[in-house]
C-alpha cells in the first residue's frame, strides 16, 4: 500500500481484509456478550440466587473472551506453522514483561474451581479481611471489614474495632492465591469459635459466675449450636479434623490480680459485634443482680513511711518530731 508515495510495509488488501474481519467480529462479539448479560438479568430477575447470577456473568464474559480470542486467531493465522512461531514469541514475550499479569490469570483459573473461594464468601487475602464482592480475570474485589482489638495492629491499620465493614472497597490481585495463604471464614464451617473473658476477684462466688455465663452463652447460642454441630461433622467427613465440641464451655486461667472466666462459644461468622454485644449487656445485668463485681487492676496505699527533716538550726541534727498539739 501506498500513500502520497510512501509505501507502507506490512500493509496489503489481505491484512485489510483481516483488520476488517476483525473489527467485525470484535463488534458481534461485543453486541452478543451485552445481549446475554441482559438476557440473564432479566431471567434472574424473578429469581435465582446471587450466587448463580455472578457465576451465570462470568460464564458469559469467559466464554465471548475465549471467541473472541479464538476467532482473532483463525483470522490472522490460517498456517499453523506461522501459529505456532507467533504463539511461541508471544509466551515468550507474556512470561518476560506480563509476569504478574499472567500469574493473576493464573490464580484466577485456580479461584475458578471453587475450592479457595467465590463470591458473597468471607476471606482474609494479601492483608485485607472482608466479603468477595467481584471476581475478575485479573484482581479479586474485597469489601473491607474493620478487625479486632487484638489484632488491630495489622498493616494496613483500620479503625473499625470488630469485623464490620468499613465502607472501603479492596482489589487484590489474583496471583496472591501463589504468594499468601488465603483464609476462608464460611467455605466448609460458617461458624467462629469466639470468646468472653471475664476478671474476677479470687473472693467471688466463681461458680455463680459460671453458671450466669453458659446460661447466657446457651440462650443466645441454642439455635446456632445444632447446626454448627452438623456442618463439622460433614467436615469430619471431607477432612482429617480431631471431633471438637460446640457446646459452651467456661475455662480457668489464674493471675496474679484475679481469677480469667473465659467463656468459649460458637456463633454464625457473621454479625458476631451484635451477639457479643447483647451478651455482655446481659451479663453484666445478672452480675449487678448477683452482686458480684468485676475485678480491675488498682492498689490501696496502707501507710506512709515516717519523715524526718535536717535543718541548718539544729546543727545538722536530724529534728524528730514536733512536740505539743
Amino acid at each position: 500500500m501506498e500513500l502520497f508515495g510512501i509505501r507502507f510495509v506490512g500493509i496489503n488488501a489481505e491484512n485489510g481484509q483481516k483488520v476488517l474481519l476483525t473489527i467485525v467480529l470484535v463488534l458481534v462479539v461485543f453486541l452478543m456478550r451485552r445481549s446475554l448479560l441482559w438476557l440473564a438479568r432479566r431471567t434472574y430477575r424473578w429469581g435465582g440466587n446471587e450466587n448463580t447470577r455472578f457465576w451465570t456473568r462470568q460464564g458469559i464474559k469467559l466464554g465471548s473472551t475465549l471467541f473472541l480470542v479464538l476467532g482473532g486467531l483463525s483470522i490472522w493465522f490460517d498456517d499453523p506453522t506461522r501459529l505456532a512461531t507467533a504463539i511461541g514469541l508471544v509466551t515468550a514475550g507474556l512470561a518476560f514483561a506480563l509476569q504478574r499479569v499472567v500469574t493473576a490469570v493464573a490464580g484466577y483459573l485456580v479461584i475458578l474451581r471453587g475450592d479457595n473461594f467465590t463470591v458473597g464468601d468471607r476471606i482474609t487475602m494479601g492483608g485485607v479481611r472482608g466479603d468477595v464482592i467481584g471476581l475478575g480475570f485479573i484482581q479479586t474485589t474485597i469489601m473491607e471489614m474493620g478487625q479486632p482489638p487484638s489484632v488491630q495492629g495489622a498493616d494496613p491499620a483500620v479503625w473499625v474495632h470488630s469485623r464490620q465493614y468499613t465502607g472501603r472497597v479492596v482489589t487484590v490481585t489474583n496471583g496472591k492465591i501463589f504468594e499468601e495463604p488465603v483464609y476462608n471464614y464460611t467455605r466448609d464451617f460458617p461458624y467462629l469459635w469466639e470468646e468472653l473473658t471475664l476478671p474476677i476477684a479470687y473472693t467471688t462466688d466463681r461458680d455463680k459466675a459460671e453458671a450466669i455465663l453458659l446460661a447466657t452463652a446457651q440462650r443466645y447460642g441454642a439455635s446456632v449450636t445444632e447446626s454448627s454441630r452438623k456442618a463439622l461433622a460433614a467436615m469430619q467427613d471431607r477432612y482429617f479434623i480431631q471431633p471438637s465440641s460446640v457446646d459452651p464451655q467456661v475455662y480457668y486461667r489464674l493471675t496474679d490480680n484475679w481469677l480469667e472466666l473465659t467463656l468459649r462459644f460458637v456463633t454464625e461468622v457473621r454479625g458476631v459485634r451484635d451477639i457479643k454485644d447483647a451478651m455482655s449487656r446481659d451479663i453484666l445485668r445478672e452480675l449487678d443482680a448477683a452482686g458480684i463485681s468485676l475485678a480491675s487492676a488498682t492498689f490501696e496505699i496502707v501507710g506512709l513511711p515516717e519523715l524526718r527533716m535536717r535543718t541548718d538550726a539544729l546543727g545538722g541534727r536530724d529534728a524528730g518530731p514536733p512536740s505539743g498539739p
